[in-house]
């Protein structure tokens, strides 16, 4: 026999470096559904619909060109419902020379997988993970020596490696960074085209069917689902992105609107953590509208940022330090989640409205997840580890390469400055400015104390005064410290002690 080729459920991709050197004739590729992946964290039901919709779909296009291909369905009654088990089983019956894998994302299953061997009594070959622009030893050794790894000075490396935006040596407009002309706010009257949508087919009906049946008690809503499954249908909505939304992308891209929850993104992310998409054909893709005169520079080089520059530094930061990351909470947070993250049942507009999108859509973007989601949990002193099961659970693109340095790291501030330089702590006076949350809201935005007060806004000072020892010395920080202590001591105890009761009514289960 040939060798068994495991393919995880993000994996899904035809140069995954499990299927190099693939014989048809005697390998077997291997996919499975297991309740253990879809279980470890409470995940939403969009989220796993689409990874088992999407596996069938790619088991179906290996099968159409003539490769063996071993499926496990989640409701297979021989299925043991754990990576170890199932390989174990397939081994046995296919006894195979070798064990061929790519690289998981998640450091749990790299532990797994590195017990395979051992397990199954088959030599395992694990194999990197080239799907991404930057490797794990390459970045480690950009990273090797300096004192802060900074996101913005990496990025700078990335794009003359793969030249993107470059004028020779220089950036394209004269500046690496165009990020100061993407702040936009959410004017009244703006139009948001809706973006495309990939409508289910017959296999992934019958997979929608399956997570209503298998999964009654998890959170989110499967009558939206809309998410491409296949890399055709991944380039389909990525094309319709590039026609109807990249040129106002960069404009918008921070701006947040209860009307319009996709805004002009470009929705890519899911697929793209899948294996749908290419990174690197996605930038030069991007690349070319701009040289095309369809897309302004703000725009394309923001797009290309999030991807070549962002994406690949949480990647590298988090195999930089797992598995110590995990265990981060520098700010000593420990407070409860509150259940309203969980049902979007709050009286804070700006809260129900992302919450009640991610439970719609299993999406927000990146905005409405640090500055909204992430700060009030930053701000509340919320538990860094209920706060990443959260994002991990409920949001289609989450991974735990991805979710946790974007969480832990930059929303919670949990890691002390490794992801960013200083915590995204705001109060309603930023979500007033960029997004239309605020209008109709139940508080009042522009009060910080008394009944009807933003909680945002109290709730900041709070945060504040209870780490102004560490911030004073954060040149970032400093502003904000300085304008704490320049208060009145009887409106440092007004917004202290409004802060105290909203806190209580978290701690108590109370709607806020």
């Amino acid at each position: 026999m040939g060798c068994l080729r495991l393919v995880l459920g993000d994996q899904l991709s035809r140069q995954i470096a499990a299927l190099d050197g693939l014989d048809p004739a005697r390998d077997v590729v291997m996919l499975a559904e297991l309740m253990a992946e879809c279980t470890y964290a409470p995940h939403h039901r969009q989220k796993i619909a689409l990874v088992l919709a999407a596996m069938r779909h790619f088991a179906a296009a290996l099968r159409a060109d003539g490769i063996t291909v071993r499926y496990i369905a989640l409701d297979d009654p021989d299925n043991s419902g754990d990576l170890t088990g199932e390989v174990q089983r397939a081994c046995a019956d296919i006894e195979p020379e070798r064990l061929i894998v790519t690289a998981p994302g998640e450091f749990r299953v790299l532990t797994l997988m590195q017990g395979l061997a051992t397990a199954c009594g088959v030599p395992c070959e694990i194999r990197e993970d080239r799907r991404f622009l930057c490797s794990i030893d390459e970045f480690t050794a950009w990273a090797r020596g300096r004192s802060q790894l900074r996101m913005e000075f990496f990025y700078r490396e990335m794009r003359r490696k793969h030249r993107l935006l470059m004028d020779g040596d220089a950036p394209l407009g004269g500046r690496w960074n165009f990020d100061a002309d993407n702040r936009n706010g959410c004017p009244p009257d703006l139009s948001v085209p809706v973006p495309r949508r990939s409508e289910p087919d017959a296999l992934t009906r019958a997979v929608l069917d399956l997570v209503t049946e298998r999964f009654p008690n998890h959170v989110g809503s499967l009558t939206t689902f809309a998410y491409p499954v296949t890399a055709a249908a991944a380039e389909e909505q990525f094309a319709d992105f590039l026609r109807t939304r990249l040129p106002q992308f960069g404009d918008w891209q921070d701006a947040m609107s209860a009307d319009a929850p996709f805004m002009f993104h470009a929705l890519v992310s899911a697929p793209l953590n899948l294996g749908l998409l290419d990174p690197l054909e996605m930038c030069r893709r991007v690349e070319q509208e701009y040289h095309a005169g369809r897309a302004p520079l703000n725009a394309v080089e923001g797009f290309i940022r999030q991807i070549l520059g962002w994406r690949e530094f949480i990647r590298g930061i988090y195999w930089l330090h797992m598995p110590h990351y995990a265990s981060l909470n520098a700010l000593d947070a420990h407070r409860r989640l509150p259940g309203f993250y969980w049902t979007g049942d709050t009286a804070m507009r700006c809260m129900a409205a992302a919450i009640g999108q991610t439970l719609d859509y299993a999406y927000a973007h990146h905005i409405q997840r640090l500055m909204i989601t992430g700060n009030f949990a930053l701000l509340a002193g919320i538990d860094p580890d209920q706060v990443d099961q959260w994002y991990l659970a409920v949001y289609a693109d989450a991974y735990e390469w991805v979710e946790m340095p974007n969480t832990r790291g930059m929303a919670l501030h949990a890691d002390g400055g490794i992801v960013g330089s200083k915590p995204y702590a705001a109060s309603g006076a930023y979500i007033n400015r960029m997004s239309n949350y605020c209008r109709g809201c139940a508080y009042d935005v522009k009060q910080a104390t008394g009944a009807r007060a933003c909680p945002f806004n109290a709730l900041y000072w709070d945060f504040i005064a209870r780490h102004a020892e560490r911030f004073a010395q954060n040149p970032r920080m400093a502003m904000p410290v300085r304008s704490w202590y320049k208060m009145t001591a009887e409106k440092q105890s007004a917004l202290r002690g409004r802060a105290a009761e909203l806190l209580t009514l978290i701690d108590q289960g109370t709607k806020l």
